[in-house]
């Protein structure tokens, strides 16, 4: 029989959890302290732990770390309500097999739960030596510039946390905009290497004829005009991480000798005899096919191969809508001072013409949306009128809020919201009119949602001002995914 430990302060997540995972192979046991949870530990020899992040007078990843160290091989799920790219990439790197997200989806926690009691079940087979990874101090958080807390970038997080300490190339891939570079940073500042330098090249940026010069150097006299000696990229990251962005632009003679770094880690500088041997962790990106670009005899199938070793996907933004109201709120934080603007909130219509938008420019057409908004503000809202999109945009925001337009909102928004002090038989008739189906549950959103505002997005106060459990709230949060801690007037 396979024995399962629950860790969890919620008397409702640990009761609810042990009645999910319980059957006739497996034992579940569940309790709500640290102390209680090493004592099960040491006494029940547990084949895996669900261990949530937030426990009362105690840091989950904490709890990970002294947990890991006693027992090197322990498998740990770990648990959050509010989850968050450091959190996220912190568990992975700390030796966590899974990251989930509260509420659950059941169909994934059970597939996650299978999944490592099979390997817990494989371990048993198979002893190996595993060494504790070495604590080095507090780092700058870096990753704080990557918003987002959706299911696709918690995927994205948790392979950091997995591939950040590993020295091995990493191909990081995704369209324009998606935000490639804070990635590789991420990466940079969780690796070993985070106290040597990090340097970024863009190869579609820098003409053919320059580029070469630009990641090897020249020695003085090697073309005219190269009146001394330069160091490259590759000299002046030398112990640190070089990432190479758009690297399918590259021309098949720049790539052989990439690949001879990759190789030996030795190359000549342009014009140079000397052979320069250096240490340098690589990273690349692309928004291209490199697939294609290898059928058509543009890239390199053995660079292909030596660059993915590893490989990080990256989700365009209209695959990860939940996350616009954060990127928005921290895009206002972010620019504020530098645009001397007084803008710190959106109306409603412009957080749904931002949703119903398809954005093909991704976080970069988000960004300079949101900064041009914030130049044309006169006051401390962003307004519809403030909003301008471009011809490259797929979805107009007047489709956004008008089913008249040919274009209705999606579920969850464009429904006409109530007014502080208004009539509420108008706002019930201008609702019943409004020509969105599932009218109840509009109403349910308009009425969480309020109250979270109301509340500063205290999930237990507001559980109680609705009458409501607290699971019955946050199953509500992520079914209308709603995002209490961007203020939206």
């Amino acid at each position: 029989m396979q024995r399962i430990l629950i860790i969890d302060d919620d008397e409702g997540v640990c009761y609810s959890l042990a009645r999910l995972l319980s059957n006739d192979d497996r034992r579940v046991t569940a309790v709500q302290t640290p102390d209680a949870g090493f004592e099960a530990l040491r006494g029940e020899d547990p084949d895996l732990l669900l261990l949530d992040v937030k426990i009362p007078g105690a840091d989950g990843l904490e709890l990970l770390r002294k947990i890991r160290g006693e027992r090197p091989r322990q498998l740990v799920i770990m648990m959050t309500a509010h989850g968050t790219t450091e959190t996220a990439i912190e568990a992975m790197k700390r030796g966590a097999y899974d990251y989930l997200m509260k509420p659950f989806d059941v169909e994934v926690l059970s597939s996650v739960v299978a999944k490592a009691l099979d390997t817990a079940r494989l371990n048993k087979r198979v002893v190996t030596d595993l060494e504790r990874t070495r604590e080095k101090g507090p780092r700058p958080a870096y990753t704080d510039h990557i918003v987002g807390s959706s299911p696709a970038m918690q995927e994205v997080y948790k392979k950091i946390g997995q591939v950040a300490p590993r020295e091995v190339p990493v191909l990081i891939r995704g369209e324009s905009g998606t935000g490639k570079e804070l990635i590789a940073r991420a990466l940079w500042q969780h690796s070993h290497r985070s106290d040597k330098p990090f340097l970024a090249v863009n190869c579609a940026a820098i003409p053919e004829t320059l580029l070469e010069g630009e990641l090897f150097g020249h020695e003085r006299g090697s073309f005219t005009g190269a009146e001394r000696r330069r160091l490259g990229k590759f000299e002046q990251a030398d112990g640190g991480t070089l990432f190479l962005d758009e690297v399918g632009d590259m021309s098949m003679a720049t790539q052989a000798k990439i690949l001879r770094v990759l190789q030996s880690n030795t190359f000549e500088r342009v014009g140079g005899v000397e052979t320069i041997k250096v240490d340098v962790r690589m990273l690349a990106a692309t928004h291209q096919n490199l697939e294609n670009l290898i059928k058509a005899g543009k890239f390199r199938e053995d660079l292909y191969y030596r660059l993915r070793v590893m490989e990080i996907m990256l989700p365009p933004l209209r695959d990860r809508k939940p996350d616009i109201p954060d990127i928005v709120a921290y895009l206002l934080a972010r620019h504020r001072e530098a645009l001397a603007s007084e803008a710190e909130s959106v109306s409603t219509k412009a957080l749904d013409a931002l949703l119903a938008c398809d954005w093909p420019g991704n976080v970069r057409q988000l960004e300079n949306v949101i900064r041009r908004a914030m130049v044309l503000c006169n006051g401390s809202i962003i307004n519809l009128d403030h909003l301008e999109f471009g011809p490259e945009s797929a979805a107009r925001p007047e489709a956004a809020l008008s089913p008249a337009a040919g274009g209705p909102a999606p579920a969850g928004h464009g429904a006409p919201q109530p007014v502080a002090g208004g009539d509420m038989d108008a706002f019930v008739e201008r609702l019943l009119n409004c020509g969105k189906p599932n009218l109840i549950e509009e109403l349910e959103r308009l009425l969480i949602g309020r109250a979270l505002e109301k509340l500063n997005g205290n999930q237990l106060k507001t559980a109680k001002l609705l009458g409501i459990t607290r699971n019955t709230l946050r199953s509500r949060i992520s079914k209308f995914g709603l995002r209490p801690k961007v203020k939206v007037m």
